[in-house]
C-alpha cells in the first residue's frame, strides 16, 4: 500500500491518509479481508505521529470502509458501495445544514447562501474533479 502525504497541503495529514485508503478500497485495489499496517507501523514508515494515523483509522472505522480489531488490527470491510455511499451523504447533508443553519443565524438570505454555494461550487468542485 503506497500512501502519498503532502506536509505542505492545508488538507490535514490525516484526511489525506484517509482519502487515500478510501480510493485504494473503492478502486479495489485492497480487498475486503485486507489487512491494513498497524498504527505504529504505518506512523514509523512515514515519519508521522501514530494518533495521526490513529484518527485516519477512526474515520475510515466510523465511515464504514475499516473494521478495527482491539489487539488484532484493522482490516478493510465488506462493505457494499451503495452503503457506503449512502453514509457518506448522511455525513454531508449533515455538513450542510449545520452551514446553512449558521447562514441564517447569521442573516444571509436564502438568494444569499444559494450565490455562496453556488460560487463555491464553480470554484471548488470543477477544480478538484
Amino acid at each position: 500500500m503506497q500512501i502519498l502525504i503532502n506536509t505542505s497541503s492545508m488538507t490535514p495529514i490525516y484526511e489525506q491518509i484517509a482519502d487515500q485508503i478510501k480510493k485504494l478500497i473503492k478502486s479495489e485495489a485492497l480487498k475486503a479481508g485486507d489487512p491494513l499496517p498497524s498504527v505504529r507501523s504505518f506512523a514509523k514508515d512515514y515519519k508521522i505521529s501514530a494518533l495521526t494515523v490513529k484518527k485516519a483509522y477512526d474515520v475510515l472505522d466510523e465511515e464504514g470502509f475499516i473494521r478495527t480489531i482491539h489487539g488484532k488490527g484493522s482490516y478493510v470491510a465488506e462493505i457494499s458501495v451503495n452503503v457506503v455511499l449512502e453514509e457518506q451523504q448522511k455525513i454531508l447533508e449533515n455538513e450542510l445544514e449545520e452551514w446553512i443553519m449558521k447562514a441564517i443565524r447569521q442573516g444571509f438570505s436564502r438568494e444569499d447562501v444559494t450565490t455562496m454555494f453556488n460560487l463555491l461550487m464553480e470554484e471548488k468542485y470543477d477544480k478538484n474533479r
